[in-house]
């Protein structure tokens, strides 16, 4: 019984996380229906209720504001409401419903009806649990049912904009020496995750599109959504993904503490200004351990996501398994981010030339992990020789346009060892067609003029009788030049 209430408690605590109401009935939770239980289950004794906006008054301790945190005007989730101002506020927002914490502020004080009961006591009741779980698993689901990057686009802009004014809040707090408010964080981790669960192209494509000026912030977000896609495309679970969307957002904190007039220098930096900027992890670990409720990876991340696994990175210059798998997948997200926005000492690069630049820093990054980073973002290098789901070889080709497909041209059978007829394929999200499944070294296929056999193919690939094919076809339908 107490393994099944902590379920239950994680799996209403992720409700609130994401700010999504189960119950619209203002009344519902003085009912005995779920209400109370819910109560004393989730606060642990706390005496939360929900109520309508039109009951709010000042001295309430705001719990949470139902819905969406778009519809609501306040970038903190949980604060005593001692203004009235934010009373006002409040009260002409479009927050329908929200919930207080009776123990921590002014009780609603309503006439009880004739024929209904006090609330009753917190006392185990398994039938809730097999009520509540599906209700969150169902609103968790269609939070994050995929769609088009088009349908997307709209709500991905909204988190972005949302996102870059708490960020841009929180590290104005943090130049100033206050503590880093995890409650502020949360809301954002859930609507970037919701955003790249239900299409990644379209927040990770928009967020390449930030000015010089705004880079700072937009950076965070960026990375943010870069760690949460990766975590989700390694399969880890929803409190890895969460944690790691935090220390995505928080790894570059540190930076509030170097001069704007260094961080944001135009032209080359001196060593004694590089040696500054330098010190900006241990400056972000330092704020972070500070604040309550940071992830352990987040702390991990901020101070370790310039190491490289050859050692030569800093601060500690760690080396291959001394850099943890969360640092690993932060110095690769950090700087394809960098190179990929414009900066104020230079232009943006194509996403393909920065997995280019970033696969050529030899002892850099993890081999393995930046190639699962390019799966997760659909980026590859041109000319990689890769191994494809329908078993066959292939070499990655140029893309012609931003934001377009990663195209390979297929040409030699894994299972038959002989060369095919060249034929390009196009590699989509959708499980159904062709993946790329590894990167693959020539010499293992006996290609050991490698340089020159792919020179071949590649012309050979530009002769207009080469057929192009979507996923689903396969070498034995193929026609085109044979190798």
């Amino acid at each position: 019984m107490a393994s099944r209430g902590r379920r239950l408690k994680v799996d209403l605590h992720r409700l609130q996380l994401i700010q999504v109401s189960l119950w619209r009935d203002s009344q519902c939770i003085n009912d005995s229906c779920v209400g109370p239980l819910w109560r004393q289950l989730y606060a642990g004794g706390h005496l939360l209720r929900r109520i309508s906006r039109d009951q709010t008054r000042l001295g309430m301790y705001i719990h949470a504001l139902d819905g969406s945190w778009f519809s609501h005007p306040f970038w903190r989730s949980r604060f005593l409401l001692s203004s009235p101002d934010d009373l006002t506020t409040l009260l002409d927002s479009d927050v329908v419903t929200l919930v207080i914490d009776e123990s921590r502020g002014v009780p609603l004080t309503i006439p009880a009806p004739a024929n209904q009961a006090e609330p009753v006591s917190a006392k185990p009741m398994p039938r809730a649990e097999s009520a509540i779980r599906p209700v969150a698993i169902a609103i968790q689901r269609s939070i994050e049912r995929p769609c088009s990057a088009a349908e997307e686009r709209a709500r991905a802009t909204q988190v972005i904009n949302r996102s870059k004014r708490v960020i841009r809040a929180l590290f104005a707090e943090a130049r100033l020496g206050k503590a880093i408010r995890s409650e502020v964080i949360v809301p954002v981790v859930e609507e970037v995750s919701a955003s790249v669960s239900r299409n990644s192209r379209a927040l990770i494509g928009l967020t390449r599109l930030k000015s010089k000026d705004e880079y700072t912030y937009l950076h965070s977000v960026a990375v943010c959504a870069l760690m949460v896609n990766l975590a989700k495309h390694l399969d880890l679970d929803h409190g890895q993904v969460h944690a790691l969307g935090v220390a995505g957002l928080l790894h570059d904190v540190g930076k509030m503490a170097v001069p704007d007039l260094v961080l944001n220098k135009p032209s080359s930096l001196t060593d004694e200004e590089f040696a500054i900027v330098r010190t900006h992890p241990q400056q972000g670990h330092q704020l972070l351990q500070n604040a309550v409720g940071i992830p352990e990876a987040a702390l991990d991340v901020c101070l370790h996501h310039h190491e490289r696994v050859d050692g030569t990175g800093y601060p500690f210059k760690l080396q291959g398994s001394q850099i943890s798998l969360a640092a690993r997948m932060g110095a690769i997200c950090d700087v394809y981010d960098a190179l990929t926005s414009n900066r104020s000492y230079k232009n943006a690069w194509a996403p393909d030339e920065a997995i280019v630049k970033m696969r050529g820093w030899q002892g850099h990054f993890d081999p393995e992990l930046l190639f699962k980073f390019m799966q997760s973002i659909g980026v590859f290098s041109p000319g990689m020789l890769v191994r494809l789901r329908s078993n066959r070889l292939g070499i990655v080709l140029e893309n012609g346009q931003r934001a377009s497909r990663p195209r390979v041209l297929a040409f030699f059978s894994t299972r038959d060892r002989v060369m095919l007829p060249g034929v390009e394929v196009v590699i989509d999200d959708s499980l159904a067609n062709d993946q790329i499944l590894s990167e693959e070294e020539p010499a293992a296929w006996g290609f050991t003029d490698w340089t020159m056999m792919a020179e071949k193919i590649l012309a050979a690939a530009s002769a207009p009788q080469t057929r192009r094919l979507g996923d689903r076809a396969g070498p034995a339908s193929a026609r085109g030049v044979d190798f």
